[in-house]
């Protein structure tokens, strides 16, 4: 079935059970450390006809983060990294988008950390639209974006004996999104 762009322009809501906003972060220089956020909201008004008129925000719940590991979770959650007491929430406001042609966007805007905000860009695959069994018109979009974490004073690391260091400064967060359309 044909996507019109009737079935995909409107107001959408992110389905937080079947969404994942993650990132990866390199370990020790030699490995990879995977994480995710379990509580955010987020919405998005997708426009079909000219997509630079679509538009997307997110709030996250600094606590939420999940490593699978509850003493790096917590750790995460000091001033070393985060600073969830005081920062409790990481937002994301977009500015612009545009399409890239052959179901790739960019969504460019604002994403704010620790209180402090900086621009950035993600690049997003539509993945498809379908009505579920409920009768919810449902979209899906894969994203992702590299940020340097000390751009937003996520500055924590330790220098390892060999070289380099615990923690990389490039991080990159992925976007499985899953939205439901509005009534």
């Amino acid at each position: 079935m044909t996507t019109t762009v009737s079935q995909l322009t409107g107001d959408y809501t992110l389905d937080t059970t079947h969404t994942r906003l993650g990132f990866v972060a390199r370990h020790a220089m030699v490995t990879k450390v995977r994480g995710a956020f379990t509580e955010f909201t987020g919405t998005a008004h997708l426009d079909a006809e000219d997509p630079t008129r679509s538009s997307a925000s997110l709030t996250i719940q600094v606590a939420s983060v999940d490593t699978g590991n509850d003493q790096r979770d917590e750790h995460l959650r000091t001033n070393d990294f985060f600073d969830a007491a005081t920062y409790p929430e990481i937002t994301f406001v977009s500015t612009s988008a545009e399409s890239l042609g052959d179901d790739q966007y960019r969504l460019i805007g604002d994403l704010t950390i620790k209180g402090v905000t900086k621009q950035v860009a993600v690049d997003f695959e539509y993945t498809g639209l379908a009505v579920d069994p409920w009768g919810n018109t449902r979209v899906g979009f894969e994203g992702k974006a590299v940020i340097n974490r000390k751009d937003w004073g996520v500055n924590f690391n330790a220098a390892l004996e060999a070289g380099g260091v615990l923690v990389s400064e490039k991080i990159t967060l992925e976007f499985d999104v899953s939205a439901v359309k509005n009534a």
